[in-house]
């Protein structure tokens, strides 16, 4: 099979495989190939041919890849990256400047983490396009996956949806309870009780930090009250907190800074044992540029000094 593969595949067949599985989606493929949806489902279904095996399941919401189709895909950017090389060996265009990093991160990490290294790289690298992208986290791993982002600030995922990927932790962050400066909950430590006969703002269904939220309330003997406010976007959270008496319920990062503003304050319930770990998820083996390297490491000092300076703090 595979010197008939070798032969008989085409270019056309591995850029119109990387658009759909870029886009998840016929139509758009075709409108970013320049070519019509039919044109682009047949010359799917020649590379399937090709290579006797389902690469995409299709239905009326999209196209997701299979197992296979995930696996076709590493290799298929591969040999793209590799043309696009060589043909770079040849004219020369690779100029200093013209990196592009694009970036991926959990809502939670954005203001906090990711805000102060966006600000810090913009002044370091003023001339090195810079895109975020925020999602939950299957979404950043299948944009690692279709290459649609070079790195993102996620969570591992089970071995399975995590082949083809590296994770390096940052941090661990535990869930919290805030509520603004001057609610009557804020004045004396109050029973788990009170707190559940509030409004809560807790994260959105299917996080990890909602199954951690759950656990976390049941351990005390709660389960979730309906109506509940459910939403991982960090800004409005951390909104409905300040201009309403609800409860925030959400990892360490997403309210970091309106905590040490005064803003917002903690209440005394424990978050231990709600650790979640937040890291870098990256395609394993793929190197990146000099300006990504730079920022990836920021990354890393930054997430360091917050551990560092917990852990001070927790001693003293």
């Amino acid at each position: 099979m595979q010197p008939t593969f070798r032969n008989r595949v085409r270019l056309r067949h591995l850029h119109c495989f990387v658009a759909v599985a870029q886009t998840q989606h016929l139509g758009q493929a075709g409108e970013q190939l320049g070519l019509s949806q039919p044109a682009v489902s047949k010359t799917l279904t020649e590379l399937e041919a090709l290579l006797g095996a389902r690469l995409l399941a299709r239905g009326r919401a999209g196209t997701e890849l299979t197992e296979l189709g995930q696996r076709f895909l590493r290799h298929a950017l591969r040999v793209l990256e590799d043309l696009d090389e060589a043909a770079v060996s040849v004219t020369g265009a690779h100029a200093a400047g013209l990196e592009h990093i694009r970036v991926g991160a959990l809502p939670s990490v954005v203001p906090d983490l990711l805000q102060e290294a966006v600000l810090a790289f913009r002044r370091t690298h003023p001339d090195v396009g810079l895109a975020v992208q925020t999602g939950m986290n299957r979404t950043l791993i299948d944009g690692l996956k279709a290459d649609v982002l070079d790195i993102a600030i996620g969570r591992m995922d089970n071995p399975t949806v995590m082949e083809g990927l590296w994770f390096e932790m940052l941090d661990a962050e535990p869930l919290l309870l805030a509520v603004r400066k001057g609610h009557a909950l804020a004045k004396a430590p109050p029973s788990m009780a009170e707190i559940m006969a509030c409004q809560l703002v807790v994260p959105a269904q299917g996080s990890a930090p909602r199954h951690s939220a759950e656990s976390l309330l049941a351990r005390h003997g709660f389960m979730l009250p309906p109506g509940v406010l459910e939403t991982s976007d960090a800004y409005l959270g951390q909104l409905v907190a300040l201009k309403s008496d609800a409860i925030w319920l959400a990892p360490r990062c997403a309210m970091r800074q309106a905590l040490e503003s005064g803003e917002l304050v903690l209440l005394p319930v424990s978050g231990q044992g709600s650790e979640e770990p937040v890291g870098l998820l990256r395609q394993g083996g793929r190197e990146l540029g000099a300006a990504a390297e730079a920022f990836v490491q920021d990354l890393r000092e930054r997430a360091a000094a917050r551990s560092h300076g917990l852990a001070g703090k927790t001693k003293a």
